[in-house]
């Protein structure tokens, strides 16, 4: 399993009753990708900027495309350039592949612009109990994609029962992760999600200014 099909299989088992935007999702699982790829040694940042190295050595099939859609030329991408290329339409890849893999029992509708998916159409396997024994075990890169996504962060074990947890010990303290590079990727996220945010509230406002337009005509 990866961080992005950890990532997606907490979205859907959280059970939350809301939906999650596609597009902070995208962006999320993004930047799962970028993190497991530095792991994995395939990639690294040159400050804000990635660096790609050797092809993973992996049989996944998304993590490979994801590694050799790294920009190789000088000067290399920054890390928020890539959230937003590589993110493009990348809930719909990985909503495919667990279709295709037999790891959903049912077809979503991916073209929808939020996503609310029953946890009952993703099927029981050991990659969805390691996803959920992650979460569960509040690992902070899952949990601060997670978060970004949309998704309450929620301390009590079980990603689909109760509430935000209060006064968690470490619960939004990035600082014990050992690894600038995963903290600046994280941020990235962050901060696209809130741009993205931006961006859906001024065509909401014009949307609604233009109706008021034809009202008063």
């Amino acid at each position: 399993m990866t961080t992005a099909r950890d990532l997606l299989v907490v979205v859907i088992d959280t059970r939350s009753g809301t939906s999650v935007e596609q597009g902070d999702l995208s962006l999320a699982l993004a930047g799962a990708e970028l993190i497991d790829l530095i792991d994995a040694g395939a990639a690294d940042l040159d400050g804000d900027r990635v660096v790609p190295a050797v092809e993973p050595a992996t049989d996944d099939l998304l993590l490979r495309r994801a590694a050799s859609s790294l920009v190789r030329q000088e000067p290399h991408e920054p890390v928020e350039d890539w959230l937003w290329r590589r993110g493009r339409d990348l809930v719909a890849a990985y909503l495919a592949e667990l279709e295709t893999t037999g790891a959903a029992a049912a077809r979503w509708r991916a073209r929808k612009p939020s996503l609310s998916i029953d946890p009952s159409a993703l099927a029981d396997s050991s990659a969805r109990r390691h996803a959920n024994d992650r979460w569960a075990a509040h690992e902070p890169v899952l949990t601060a994609l997670a978060t970004a996504a949309g998704v309450g962060t929620r301390y009590d074990g079980d990603p689909g029962d109760g509430d935000p947890g209060e006064g968690s010990e470490g619960r939004d303290d990035l600082t014990d992760l050992g690894d600038d590079r995963i903290v600046t990727v994280l941020a990235a996220v962050n901060e696209a999600v809130v741009e993205l945010a931006g961006v859906r509230q001024r065509r909401a406002v014009e949307t609604a200014a233009f109706d008021n337009i034809w009202r008063a005509v």
